[in-house]
């Protein structure tokens, strides 16, 4: 797998939470973590297990520093921002995010995003996980999505032929 994958803290954050952070390397080999998000997945703010999986990181994961470290823009946290960098400056193929607003200024940037909902969406459609089950473990934390962001993901999940959950800028 060449596919080059920087991930925001977020989808990190939320696949540990339900248990399904190991459908990362499955789906995508390695992951780059900027410096920034391993230092929020680090934080007195993450749940223990959450640090507990920082403090030991899998051989999956990489920690990269981006070269230049861009100004924070408005409604953006420095993950974000470091990702979205790293991302340019590696030419990821995909990066995976949640934020609405770091989505948004990263499909202005030409990225191609996915977040939680598409990893486990694309999981699904590989037989990996039960999409109901799935949603069901992260209705149980404290991720926000709307009534239709589910019902897509149901949608996508099963769709013949497969339909990447993947978004780009439109």
């Amino acid at each position: 797998m060449s596919l080059v994958v920087v991930a925001d803290t977020s989808p990190i954050n939320y696949l540990l939470e339900t248990g399904y952070v190991e459908l990362l390397p499955r789906l995508y080999g390695q992951v780059i973590l900027p410096t920034a998000v391993h230092s929020e997945l680090s934080d007195r703010g993450s749940s223990d297990a959450v640090r507990q999986w920082a403090s030991a990181l899998p051989a999956w994961i990489t920690v990269q520093k981006p070269t230049a470290s861009p100004q924070l823009l408005s409604g953006l946290h420095r993950g974000e921002m470091d990702a979205i960098a790293l991302a340019e400056e590696l030419h990821a193929g995909l990066v995976l995010m949640d934020d609405a607003a770091g989505v948004r200024y990263a499909l202005e940037r030409g990225l191609t995003i996915t977040g939680t909902l598409g990893v486990l969406v694309e999981a699904a459609q590989n037989g990996w996980v039960q999409i109901e089950a799935a949603l069901s473990k992260l209705k149980d934390t404290d991720f926000r999505a709307t009534p239709g962001l589910y019902e897509r993901a149901r949608q996508l999940a099963f769709a013949k032929p497969p339909i990447p959950p993947r978004r780009t800028q439109e």
